[in-house]
């Protein structure tokens, strides 16, 4: 009886699969842009040509959209408490216009100042602080998650404006 090794000629290099087949598959996996598809496939090692004819073709399969992509990503973001400029920063590097970008934050409809209080309640508890410098470290918290300056300004200060009436 013939071995599995004895079946099967060595080739000693696999069969790639095309563009399009890597393509796909990534996509099953989740939502890409087509910068992002473009790279992923740059990187694993197919040509230029070959990747934007295999993209196109996806597009129009309606397997590949960015406006959908660019959906599903501020959904997933703001659920995760990111704020409108982080989002904004990231759809820039996705190949989205400013117009767009602007257009799909609007059409989200998020209330980005409840979110920014839901991330300092998540992350400080439900006290407010007096103090300078706590103040401060939770307002680079929420910068650094990309909230507005006037939306971190106007919590940060009606923690302690709380506080101030509490102890009243």
């Amino acid at each position: 009886m013939p071995r599995d090794s004895e079946k099967t000629p060595k080739s000693g290099k696999a069969e790639r699969a095309s563009a399009y087949s890597k393509a796909l598959g990534l996509l099953a996996r989740r939502e890409h842009s087509r910068v992002e598809l473009k790279r992923k496939l740059r990187q694993g090692g197919y040509e230029g040509a070959e990747s934007s004819e295999a993209i196109d073709r996806l597009g129009e399969q309606h397997y590949q959209d960015d406006l959908r992509f660019a959906e599903v990503l501020i959904r997933s973001r703001a659920s995760q408490g990111y704020g409108p400029l982080r989002l904004r920063a990231e759809l820039k590097t996705h190949g989205l216009s400013e117009t767009r970008i602007r257009q799909l934050l609007d059409e989200a409809d998020m209330d980005w100042t409840a979110s920014a209080a839901n991330q300092l309640r998540r992350r400080y508890g439900g006290l407010g602080s007096a103090d300078p410098a706590e103040k401060q470290r939770r307002a680079q918290f929420l910068l650094r998650r990309g909230f507005p300056a006037a939306t971190v300004r106007g919590l940060t200060h009606a923690e302690v404006d709380e506080l101030a009436d509490e102890s009243d």
